[in-house]
């Protein structure tokens, strides 16, 4: 990280070129072990329905537990990649934004365990997912 560059800007980086820069996922903050974004609800997001898609929902919690994990290791070591995904959808939302927000709840040496609720504007709760990351030391 260069000195005048915040962790969100580093990887906020991180998006260009990725699905996440598709989904529109803008991140809000970011520390040791939390994490939150949003991700709008929109025509890149949507089902045919016109309601959030699940897959979109999970994208977005697997960002944030990714990307929580990958903070809390040093990246020239290890890499994290996702294991299992867990989620429940509990509403739907037809436009807008959603908010991710994620948070550790076991940080193992090869092991991260997160929950990740996903709310709408009002506060809402409309997916909650649990995400087990690998940390996998580098080969190379």
């Amino acid at each position: 990280m260069k000195k005048n560059e915040s962790v969100l800007d580093v990887i906020s980086l991180m998006n260009e070129g990725t699905m996440m820069e598709v989904l529109g996922i803008e991140y809000l903050e970011a520390e040791s072990g939390y994490i939150k974004a949003r991700m709008p609800v929109d025509h890149r997001t949507i089902q045919p329905a016109g309601l959030l898609h699940g897959g979109a929902t999970i994208a977005l919690a697997e960002t944030l537990a990714s990307i929580g994990s990958a903070l809390l290791v040093e990246r020239e070591k290890y890499n994290v990649v996702g294991q299992n995904i867990t989620a429940s959808h509990i509403r739907s939302v037809r436009d807008g934004w959603v908010v991710g927000e994620a948070k550790i709840i076991h940080r193992g040496k090869a092991t991260h365990l997160w929950n990740v609720d996903v709310k709408d504007e009002a506060g809402h709760l409309v997916s909650t997912c649990r995400i087990t990351m690998f940390v996998v030391k580098k080969t190379h």
